[in-house]
């Protein structure tokens, strides 16, 4: 079965700036911030929303805020490394509370796909947003983006490894794992739509069923080509 991925309880912010020293104080105020400036960033669009507006939302001082941001770049970084944070921390949870290695691929799924649903506005906000980072968080970005990913890609190759499931070749086990991450995100696209037709749990069980189908799909037609 495979193991829970390292934390990464910092994502790369140490780079942001703070004033603050302690690490708590400094985890808790940009919670607020990051809470607030979602709506905001959601509501009003990022370039229209000043950081005296999410200093306001946060119920702190704009004096404040400035103690542990030094722009509102940093603060749209921060809220694409936490929504990246919250996905890793349920995955890894999903990976250590499955019984068996059959039920940990739907676990680890099940999860993500719930954050993608809590975290539907955030995940849009980083689609349209992100653009608007300076490049060094925007790679950064990218990195959490794809660190994300490598769970799916690891779990699969572990099951793979173990029999759990068919082979596949390395390029076919990294299209599943971002087949998976990119189902999450439609949700967000385009839950205007579904969630008229499913529940997020009917969602995730019939994706579920349907990147399982593929997988095996994929596994046949590469175990055919092998043959010729």
């Amino acid at each position: 079965m495979p193991a829970p991925p390292q934390q990464h309880p910092q994502h790369g912010t140490p780079s942001v700036f703070t004033q603050v020293k302690d690490p708590g104080l400094v985890a808790q105020r940009r919670r607020q911030i990051i809470d607030a400036a979602v709506l905001l960033f959601v509501q009003k669009g990022f370039h229209k929303t000043t950081t005296r507006e999410i200093a306001r939302a946060a119920n702190i001082s704009i004096g404040s805020l400035y103690e542990y941001v030094a722009s509102k770049e940093d603060i749209l970084y921060l809220v694409c490394d936490a929504i990246h944070a919250e996905m890793e921390h349920h995955v890894a949870e999903a990976i250590a509370r499955a019984s068996s290695a059959k039920e940990v691929l739907a676990e680890m799924i099940r999860e993500y796909f719930l954050v993608c649903h809590r975290m539907s506005d955030a995940i849009l906000l980083i689609y349209q947003e992100a653009k608007s980072l300076p490049s060094a968080w925007r790679k950064k970005v990218f990195e959490n983006e794809l660190r994300v990913t490598s769970l799916f890609v690891n779990a699969l190759s572990t099951l793979m490894d173990e029999g759990q499931l068919p082979s596949l070749p390395r390029e076919e086990i990294e299209l599943a794992a971002h087949d998976i991450t990119v189902w999450g995100h439609m949700w967000a696209f385009r839950r205007w739509h579904l969630s008229r037709r499913f529940t997020i749990e009917e969602y995730t069980k019939r994706q579920t069923a349907l990147i399982l189908a593929s997988y095996a799909g994929a596994a046949g037609r590469a175990s055919v080509k092998r043959g010729q």
